[in-house]
């Protein structure tokens, strides 16, 4: 992921990796669940240099908004239905806020290390 790599991560590292895959996932979802014909999402990702935070957040115009704790549990042959749980435990925080005028924005947080400078 270019912006990971651009604030120390590279590719390689752990932190690139978690960033990617919540990217993924939390774009995912919004392709699969969020979708309204004719809008898009949106995708932001932030660095906060104070508190050592990179934020990710996916915007979608679905009214229907993320039930906390209602999800299904996917089966042991099941081919999807773990992307918030991986979210759950990749992210330090992670959760849903309404979007005006219309949506929702769902977020994940990593907490990281200072970027290796060697």
């Amino acid at each position: 992921m270019k912006a990971a790599a651009d604030w120390g991560y590279p590719p390689t590292s752990g932190t690139s990796d978690t960033v990617a895959l919540l990217v993924a996932e939390l774009a995912a979802n919004a392709v699969r669940h969020g979708r309204v014909p004719g809008r898009d999402f949106q995708l932001s990702v932030h660095l906060d240099v104070r508190t050592r935070v990179i934020r990710i957040e996916v915007a979608d115009a679905s009214e229907r908004q993320l039930r906390f704790g209602s999800q299904t549990v996917a089966g042991p042959e099941d081919e999807s239905g773990r992307g918030l749980l991986l979210v759950t435990l990749l992210a330090a925080r992670w959760g849903a806020v309404a979007r005006e005028p219309v949506g929702k924005t769902v977020w994940a947080e990593v907490e990281v290390d200072a970027p290796d400078s060697s």
